[in-house]
């Protein structure tokens, strides 16, 4: 079968490798789209990042080169033994989260912050950009049938920006500041404004992207090449905003978005980081506020699904492009570096 292979930075390869087996407790799905994220990007660009370059990960005893994609729905072909909640025929997405099941995070239930998380079609056991592929039972999802295949590779991704959202202190009536405008930046601007946000503004460069922004729900889009986003904010909310999603992976970007807050504020990072990056802790300190980290998601797949079937995040008005496995490098993540119009691209890989 045909796959997209990480093999190091800019050198993504569609190779023919082996259609997986399924075993007991998995189920083989046939991919029918899937999304390259931006953390497929940052692999591209400056990887291995959450690819295991050297050692194989613990989870999966694979290094690179590994199939990529981890944002995809699919229909369900063959299940294994012991397997009851699907049968042939299903259609699906799945969360892509690996976990060990035993360190202190796993055993609370909170599997995303497993010791050794990875990710399907990051480290190793297959991956979105193959015609099939193969995962555990509980980490996949059925899909209604009013869901299109194309809405259901966005799931993981508004996974990503309604558990930023739950997971911030944001109530009913606040302001919000969206630091950054692509896909994870715009998926969160939705899911604010779906869990009561009074105010969004967005901070964004690019001018297809702030047009986005403005579609997507943000009242106020500001360009911080043409105005200081810190003082604009602060004079629109009344002396800053409640809560600042931080979705730029920037240095000066993450000390606006703590610039930006109100007293007792909230900073929250989104981000995947390619470096580390300076802050002033005087600005927390003054300020009593917090600044927390999300990654990815936990126990939110199935009200996710429900959010974009019935058409309270309307994921889909991000994909700005279809394209075959076969293009994936040209089309897909180079077209993504040069094209700041192109948001979401989705793959088919057969």
């Amino acid at each position: 079968m045909k796959a997209a292979r990480w093999h190091g930075v800019k050198d993504i390869r569609v190779e023919d490798i082996p259609v997986p087996d399924v075993k007991p407790g998995t189920v083989k799905i046939k991919v029918k789209w899937c999304g390259i994220c931006g953390s497929d990007l940052h692999e591209y660009l400056a990887g291995p990042i959450l690819i295991p370059g050297d050692e194989p990960h613990p989870l999966t005893n694979e290094k690179a080169p590994v199939v990529l994609g981890h944002e995809f729905s699919g229909e369900v072909v063959e299940v294994g033994e012991g397997v009851t909640k699907f049968k042939a025929g299903d259609r699906v997405v799945v969360e892509p989260i690996y976990n060990c099941g035993k360190c202190p995070a796993c055993l609370s239930g909170k599997y995303n912050r497993c010791e050794v998380l990875g990710f399907h079609g990051l480290i190793g056991g297959g991956g979105g950009f193959s015609e099939y592929t193969v995962m555990t039972e509980k980490m996949v999802h059925k899909i209604p049938d009013n869901m299109t295949f194309e809405q259901g590779a966005l799931v993981e991704p508004t996974a990503v920006a309604v558990h930023a959202v739950r997971k911030s202190k944001m109530r009913i009536g606040d302001s919000v500041a969206v630091f950054g405008a692509g896909p994870i930046g715009l998926l969160t601007i939705m899911a604010a404004k779906a869990a009561g946000a009074a105010q969004i503004i967005a901070v964004e460069v690019s001018p297809e992207r702030k047009e986005f922004a403005k579609k997507m729900g943000a009242d106020i889009v500001l360009d911080p090449t043409e105005v200081d986003p810190v003082k604009e904010i602060h004079r629109l909310t009344d002396g800053g905003a409640d809560i600042s999603f931080e979705v730029a992976g920037i240095e000066a970007v993450l000390n606006q978005a703590i610039d930006s807050i109100k007293f007792d504020g909230q900073v929250v990072v989104i981000s995947v980081w390619e470096k580390r990056a300076a802050i002033d802790p005087n600005q927390l300190l003054f300020k009593e506020c917090d600044v927390i980290g999300t990654i990815a998601y936990c126990d939110i797949f199935p009200a996710v699904i429900k959010l974009i079937a019935d058409g309270q995040i309307k994921a889909d008005q991000l994909i700005t492009k279809k394209i075959d496995v076969d293009d994936v490098a040209t089309e897909g993540f180079d077209a993504l570096v040069a094209e700041k119009s192109q948001i979401k691209i989705l793959v088919k890989p057969n």
